[in-house]
C-alpha cells in the first residue's frame, strides 16, 4: 500500500458520527505546521483563506496551478493526511473536474471539498449536472488508486438567510445527499446550517456523514458531537483570527 493510500484510509477512519473530526483550516506551510504541532490528526486547507493570504478573491479567482503548488508544499511539510478545498472543481465540465482531481491527487491530496454551486454567483447547479462532476471525481481517484475522501459540499443553506432555513430546504439537502452518495461522494458538507433541530434531522436522514462549519451561531462542538455530526470545519475563521491578532500586535508596536 502506498503512503498516500494509507493516509487516505486513515483520514476516512476519522469520520465518526458522534466523535467528529475537527479541522482547523489552514492556508500555507506555516499554518499547517502550527496546527500539526497542536496535535491535529489531519490538515485541511480552506479556499477562502488560501486565496486571501495570496491576494486573490474566493470563487476560483486563484489559478488552479497556484492552489496545487500550495498544496504540494503543504503535503511535503507534514506527515499528516491533507485534504484540499477545490471549490467547485475548477471545471466547466464534469471531465474538467476529473482532471482537476487527478492533479490534486498527484500533488498529494487524500481528500477534497467539491461544492455544488457556480463560482460566479453562488447559485446551485442542477443535481444531475453535479452528480456527473462527482462521478468524474471518483473515477479520477479510482484511476490513481487512492481512496480519496470526496466531501460533497451543498450550498443549499447559502441560498437563504439562516432565519429562513426550513424543512423544505432540509429536504433539498437530503435529496442532494442521496444523489451525491450514489455518485461516489463520501461526506456531506453543509456550510451555513446552524439550526440545531435541522442539523439533527439532517444527520438522521443523510446517507453520508455530515460536516458542519463553525460560525457565530453554530452549536458548540460538544453539542454538534451529541447530534451525531462526523466532521467540524472552521473555514475562514482561523485565518481571520490570525490576521486580526497580527494587526492588533502591529498597531500596539506602531502606537
Amino acid at each position: 500500500m502506498s503512503t498516500q493510500q494509507h493516509k487516505a484510509q486513515t483520514f476516512r477512519s476519522l469520520h465518526q458520527p458522534g466523535r467528529p473530526l475537527v479541522l482547523f483550516n489552514i492556508w500555507d506551510v506555516g499554518s499547517a505546521k502550527a496546527v500539526a504541532a497542536a496535535g491535529a490528526p489531519a490538515i485541511a486547507t480552506g479556499s477562502w483563506a488560501v486565496a486571501a493570504a495570496n491576494g486573490f478573491a474566493d470563487g476560483e479567482q486563484m489559478p488552479l496551478s497556484f492552489a496545487l503548488a500550495n498544496l504540494s508544499r503543504i503535503v511535503a511539510a507534514t506527515a499528516l493526511p491533507v485534504t484540499i478545498d477545490l471549490e467547485s472543481g475548477y471545471g466547466a465540465s464534469a471531465a474538467d473536474v476529473g482532471a482537476s482531481i487527478a492533479q490534486a491527487i498527484a500533488a498529494g491530496a487524500i481528500g477534497c471539498n467539491l461544492e455544488d454551486s457556480f463560482p460566479a454567483d453562488g447559485s446551485l447547479r442542477g443535481i444531475d449536472e453535479q452528480v456527473q462532476r462527482y462521478v468524474q471525481a471518483r473515477a479520477a481517484a479510482t484511476a490513481a488508486s487512492v481512496d480519496l475522501f470526496i466531501n460533497a459540499r451543498t450550498d443549499v443553506f447559502f441560498q437563504r438567510p439562516p432565519e429562513a432555513h426550513d424543512a423544505a430546504m432540509l429536504a433539498q439537502a437530503v435529496a442532494r445527499a442521496q444523489a451525491y452518495a450514489a455518485a461516489g461522494a463520501d461526506g456531506l458538507f453543509v456550510p451555513g446550517l446552524a439550526d440545531e433541530a435541522l442539523i439533527a434531522q439532517l444527520v438522521d436522514a443523510s446517507p453520508l456523514p455530515v460536516n458542519i462549519m463553525v460560525g457565530a451561531t453554530t452549536p458548540s462542538l460538544e453539542k454538534l458531537a451529541a447530534l451525531g455530526v462526523a466532521r467540524i470545519s472552521h473555514g475562514p475563521g482561523p485565518y481571520l483570527a490570525a490576521m486580526k491578532s497580527l494587526q492588533q500586535s502591529a498597531t500596539q508596536v506602531g502606537g
